[in-house]
């Protein structure tokens, strides 16, 4: 957690000192999970995506002028975001239900950006850095949750800039596996698809 901090510091002490144009705000948004249906069966539970809920993010941007189009824009945003399962559990006390676990993370991407008058475009790496999570799975008596502390991933996407208002829609994922963090009975559960989602957000600069 401190290395990445550091390392996120370095990277805008960078921009800072590269150009005297930069700007610094904050923004906030909701996101869309996009989680296809999927079940996996395992030691006598069995466990399908239902639904992936809309969640929220909030935090601060610096944006640093390279030049007279580029931009570099390090972020460091809260998100907070959860999942639906439908679970049955076939074993001794016999449960079919939907159970929702919820997911708290810090994001921190690092965006490269091309703007040409108020429209601007922009892709680059995010790592994320676990904060907590909250689980009904828990009710499984051999459920247990372990999540890496750091994963990387990937944000893309356009932005309008009206006054000092900025609006953004983007497209980001991630390159672990969902469910990686899941184990029943001792057994990882392996979902065969990457999570990815919509964020859709305004901020504010000055």
């Amino acid at each position: 957690m401190k290395k990445i901090a550091l390392l996120a510091l370095a990277i805008f002490t960078l921009a800072i000192s590269s150009t005297a144009q930069i700007r610094f705000g904050f923004r906030a948004g909701l996101s869309s999970s996009q989680l296809n249906s999927e079940t996996i069966q395992q030691n006598g539970v069995s466990v399908a995506i239902k639904d992936a809920n809309y969640g929220y993010h909030i935090g601060v941007f610096g944006r640093a002028k390279l030049g007279e189009h580029w931009y570099l824009q390090p972020e460091a945003v809260f998100n907070s975001t959860s999942v639906d399962f439908q679970v049955t559990d076939f074993g001794e006390g016999f449960m079919d239900k939907v159970l929702t676990e919820k997911y708290r993370n810090l994001e921190i991407p690092l965006m490269i950006g091309y703007k040409l008058g108020p429209l601007r475009a922009e892709a680059g790496p995010t790592g994320q850095v676990y904060v907590a999570s909250k689980s009904e799975l828990e009710e499984i008596g051999s459920y247990e949750r372990r999540f890496n502390d750091f994963t990387l991933g990937y944000q893309a996407g356009i932005g309008l800039d009206i006054w000092k208002i900025t609006l953004d829609l983007r497209y980001g994922g991630n390159f672990q596996k969902f469910g990686e963090h899941m184990s029943i009975g001792g057994e990882q559960i392996n979902f065969s698809q990457r999570p990815a989602r919509w964020l859709m957000s305004v901020g504010f600069s000055f």
